[in-house]
């Protein structure tokens, strides 16, 4: 037995068009996209009367995918909620960027914020967080490259 990669990471949203053009401006690929529904995935889930809407991406080199999921039924009671970087379980996806001030750019003008700053850690990487829709916490990580 052993284990080969991360498969995906899932992300539930309510509002996926905005989720999925916040991938996309990120540089992301999509795979294609979906309703889901039916006995299979309830007993996978383990809930009832499932019915959702998925919208698969990849990195541009293929090695990490990320998994949209937009819940029609059943629905969360609590609603949107948006933790902390510090608030207990999965928060945030890292990714390994260029030119991240672009990107960061390109991202609040789509409405993305930036949580703290850029900042450069031990001469290696500039890293930031970011905010996207839903909640959603991004890292960026820019390797420095010496000359």
């Amino acid at each position: 037995m052993k284990i080969h990669k991360i498969d995906h990471v899932g992300i539930v949203v309510n509002d996926l068009p905005a989720a999925k053009a916040f991938f996309l401006d990120l540089g992301l690929e999509m795979l294609g996209e979906g309703e889901v529904e039916g006995e299979w995935v309830e007993r996978i889930i383990g809930l009832q009367d499932v019915k959702e809407e998925v919208a698969m991406f990849r990195t541009p080199d293929g090695e990490a995918n990320i998994e949209l999921v937009k819940f029609h039924k059943p629905s969360d009671g609590e609603g949107q909620q948006l933790p902390l970087a510090n608030t207990l379980g999965i928060r945030h996806i890292a990714f390994a960027v260029e030119d991240i001030e672009a990107i960061v750019a390109k991202l609040k003008k789509k409405g993305a914020e930036l949580i703290g700053d850029i900042q450069i850690y031990e001469n290696t990487y500039k890293l930031c967080y970011i905010r996207g829709p839903e909640g959603i916490i991004l890292e960026l990580a820019e390797k420095i490259r010496v000359i």
